[in-house]
């Protein structure tokens, strides 16, 4: 049964969104959370109907109250489809390209994104295009016969902010779809339907879970069609989230708007106290109004997200030696949790080689911002 809430007063607002979407119906003595729904199967005879669940690995009623909360913060028109990971929506997306198609893709991207994008092009199912999404006229000039456009926008790692509605009006008149992934900002920060996109994944594992303890992803989309089409992948190809998980992912969300609002915080002013550290070469980061990307950001984002990267001057034998030195700050790959982490992108062996080696990506927690830049203050000392 679906959990859809209506909200009688009008539109919310997201922060409000993240908090009243996705509640059991209203009533005496009724949950106000909706409960975990453990089961393989569903009772049922005679012929199955579409609407019936049938299955686990078709539908579960924990899923339901996830996916419409997701949906309403991404404007979108039909309920989230959630994964059994970041990279399993992914794949769903990436089954849009056809046969013999071509895939335009930024050449910097979710490593997870690049590597089974690559894989599917050496095995000749596409052509891969990868493309500076931050420059606007070859990303268009690459659209020519496209099937498909990825964006992400700021990019993992490097932080280019794509121009995301000329770049879907350009990909729908090239006749491609358009796909962005949308877990560095949010559907707090973006809202890339707004902007033309025809799907956006996530990896949940991020900031809309929130606490660093569940794997799972998440694709959305306004297109009956396209939702039916990875709808289907995902029952073919087994992607199917836990239950629990699922759970813990609309606890994590409900508390969004704050972590994010904090962890940007957090990150602007650790941004600025780094531009003006010796010991440090470069920081990428929108929200610095000299950054590249900042204008573009500042148009079409709510914010400036919560990842920063810099460049240590000393190399890249020193900035592993900051990660070592931290004692606050995680060493971890991964991003989005509550705690602050810290990495040198390239120690992973499928970073693409366009991104420094001496970069460290910074996913700014919810810590005091103090306890933060004293942490990593003493780190760049050494």
């Amino acid at each position: 049964m679906s959990t859809e809430t209506t909200f009688p007063h009008g539109v919310l607002s997201p922060e409000t969104v993240v908090v009243a979407a996705g509640r059991p119906a209203a009533g005496q003595d009724a949950a106000v959370n909706p409960p975990i729904v453990l089961t393989s199967t569903y009772r049922g005879t005679g012929p199955a109907d579409p609407a019936d669940r049938v299955y686990g690995r078709y539908s579960n009623p924990t899923w339901d109250p996830f996916e419409e909360a997701l949906a309403r913060l991404e404007s979108a028109q039909e309920p989230a489809l959630v994964f059994s990971s970041g990279l399993a929506a992914i794949a769903a997306a990436l089954s849009l390209v056809p046969a013999g198609g071509v895939l335009v893709m930024p050449r910097h991207s979710y490593a997870g994104s690049l590597a089974l994008a690559a894989e599917q092009a050496e095995a000749g199912r596409f052509t891969l295009r990868t493309v500076d999404i931050a420059d606007t006229p070859a990303a268009v000039a690459a659209l020519e016969g496209a099937d498909l456009l990825w964006i992400e926008s700021p990019t993992n790692p490097m932080l280019e902010v794509a121009e995301i509605r000329v770049l879907a009006d350009a990909a729908h008149a090239a006749g491609a779809l358009v796909v962005a992934d949308n877990t560095f900002a949010t559907p707090l920060v973006t809202r890339p339907l707004e902007l033309g996109a025809d799907v956006v994944v996530h990896s949940v594992t991020k900031y809309l879970s929130g606490h660093s303890d569940v794997v799972l992803g998440a694709a959305v989309t306004s297109d009956e069609a396209l939702r039916a089409r990875l709808a289907a992948h995902r029952t073919l190809h087994g992607a199917v989230a836990g239950p629990f998980e699922v759970w813990l992912a609309l606890r994590g969300l409900r508390t969004l708007a704050l972590r994010m609002q904090r962890s940007q915080e957090n990150a602007g002013e650790l941004a600025r106290r780094l531009a003006a550290h010796p010991a440090v070469a470069a920081v990428r980061y929108p929200g610095l109004p000299e950054d590249p990307g900042h204008d573009r950001a500042a148009a079409q984002m709510d914010g400036f997200g919560a990842i920063v990267c810099i460049e240590v001057a000393a190399g890249a034998a020193a900035a592993e030696k900051v990660t070592e030195a931290v004692s606050l700050w995680v060493p971890a790959t991964s991003l989005g949790g509550v705690e602050s982490l810290i990495e040198r992108r390239r120690r992973q062996p499928g970073e693409p080689k366009t991104v420094p080696e001496n970069l460290l990506r910074l996913s700014v927690g919810i810590e005091h911002v103090e306890d933060l830049w004293a942490d990593l203050e003493q780190a760049l000392a050494r």
